[in-house]
């Protein structure tokens, strides 16, 4: 491959990977706002609920997946580089986010609708999570988790420089901040339907359980570092956490 060829389908991967996020991620906090009850998907009920079942299961399903070492595999294999795969995941995540959120069938029911002052109290909150989302992937690292980090790489020719293992900012109080601020944009919104209530309860089943496998790999390659971080740092909910007893002062 000349370098004019790799430059040029290093954009072009990078503007898709990009592009595909920007609109997955508008559409998710556009429609979850209003509860997903403008979301264009037509399939009628009651086979609107199994539809809907699908496109809930296929995000978290996939998404595992890829981070599976044979998924990794699968990401590396896809396009014309190697180098593409963490450009690869963020891309198809984002394509999965625009299909769930562009294509669900809303149920038209309404359990509760804020008003008045506790709507802006719930647009705050709202606008509050997504703020706290995008700290935790800043600090996360950016590039890895924006897809930049593939396409990057490979404009340069040169190799993927993944980040260290992040423990500042918000990872000094929880370790896993990505997941619980997607936790908290899905209970935010000032309009509640039964369509939210799975959306988030499912979800948030997600975002609980799907860091243990990430945090198999970390110990795999951070070794004593990561459980050493791990037993200072809450793994999920920022609560205070008591000391070792070996690390406690000893009484006078």
């Amino acid at each position: 491959m000349t370098d004019r060829r790799r430059i040029l389908l290093a954009l072009v991967w990078g503007a898709l990977c990009h592009g595909a996020f920007a609109v997955g991620a508008g559409l998710m906090v556009c429609h979850l706002f209003f509860g997903l009850t403008r979301s264009w998907g037509a399939v009628p009920y009651p086979f609107a609920i199994a539809a809907n079942l699908a496109l809930l299961a296929q995000f978290p399903l996939l998404h595992s997946l890829l981070l599976t070492g044979k998924g990794r595999k699968i990401l590396a294999l896809i396009g014309p580089d190697a180098r593409l795969a963490t450009t690869n995941y963020a891309l198809i995540a984002s394509v999965q986010l625009a299909l769930l959120f562009a294509f669900w069938s809303p149920s038209g029911v309404i359990l509760w609708q804020a008003t008045g002052a506790m709507f802006w109290v719930m647009c705050a909150a709202y606008a509050a999570s997504w703020g706290y989302l995008m700290l935790a992937i800043w600090q996360g690292g950016p590039q890895l988790q924006s897809g930049m980090l593939g396409w990057f790489a490979m404009l340069r020719g040169r190799k993927p420089e993944f980040p260290d293992m992040p423990t500042g900012g918000l990872y000094r109080v929880t370790r896993q901040p990505i997941y619980l601020g997607f936790a908290l944009t899905l209970w935010t919104m000032p309009t509640w339907t039964p369509d939210q209530l799975a959306l988030a309860t499912l979800w948030t089943a997600y975002c609980v359980l799907a860091p243990i496998h990430k945090e198999r790999r970390f110990t795999a390659i951070y070794g004593d570092r990561f459980r050493a971080y791990r037993t200072r740092v809450p793994y999920w909910l920022p609560l205070p956490r008591k000391a070792p007893d070996d690390a406690r002062p000893p009484a006078q």
